[in-house]
């Protein structure tokens, strides 16, 4: 098994960049409500947030394929699609919340002067009213989505346009995420990458085979890490 390559971080990070669902914010509850009431509409019962979880950095197909078991090109998907995110517009911030430590997180990264910034393959017309209601626009330095460029991670480009937007070179950056793409799409931005153990992991669960800089259990540890090599 690899090991986080913790002796390459970048000592001073002027700009921390992070995935939303399952980095910043846990969203599950929400895109379970939503899967459920599609399989309510089709005659199932609902499943746990629990069964969910792992899947939620899917978005739409992550949620069908555990409610239904289909996947984009099965009949009728498209419906089924746009049922599902119908519920979810409309359920969009009930019960998500940021996880345990990631208000404090950022807090502190703001007053040691190190931006902050969202990138995230959630399309615009969602992202932009959840961060919304969760406060998290006023002190962005970006908020990248889904369909701000034509390629979303594992592709760099949404990565390197929240660069741009924050007015920093690739290599003073860091991108925090839960899922083995956040971890490709950063290292093919040249940027250091910090794997986000706390978040939903996706369909490779151990973050350690992710060959990420660094892996992170909580929030706290990002920032002590950070303080701890610019003390150094």
């Amino acid at each position: 098994m690899s090991q986080p390559k913790t002796e390459t971080m970048k000592l001073h990070p002027a700009c921390v960049l992070f995935d939303l669902d399952g980095t910043l914010v846990d969203t599950a509850p929400d895109l379970a409500y939503a899967a459920n009431q599609v399989r309510v509409e089709h005659g199932l019962t609902a499943l746990p947030v629990g069964d969910y979880r792992s899947s939620a950095s899917g978005g739409a197909r992550g949620m069908l394929k555990v409610a239904l078991d289909v996947e984009p090109d099965t009949l009728g998907y498209a419906a089924l699609k746009d049922s599902f995110l119908q519920h979810y517009r409309s359920h969009l911030a009930h019960d998500s919340c940021l996880f345990p430590g990631v208000a404090d997180l950022l807090l502190r990264l703001q007053h040691n002067g190190i931006r902050w910034g969202i990138v995230t393959n959630k399309v615009g017309s969602l992202t932009q009213p959840l961060v919304q209601a969760l406060d998290l626009v006023r002190n962005a330095s970006c908020i990248v989505s889904g369909d701000c460029t034509p390629n979303p991670k594992p592709a760099p480009d949404p990565i390197l346009l929240a660069a741009r937007q924050s007015g920093f070179a690739p290599r003073d950056c860091i991108y925090v995420g839960d899922d083995l793409r956040d971890i490709q799409a950063g290292a093919a931005a040249g940027m250091r990458t910090v794997a986000a153990a706390w978040g939903y992991l996706g369909l490779h669960p151990n973050p350690h085979d992710w060959n990420a800089d660094i892996v992170v259990e909580t929030p706290a540890e990002l920032f002590e890490m950070i303080e701890l090599r610019r003390a150094a």
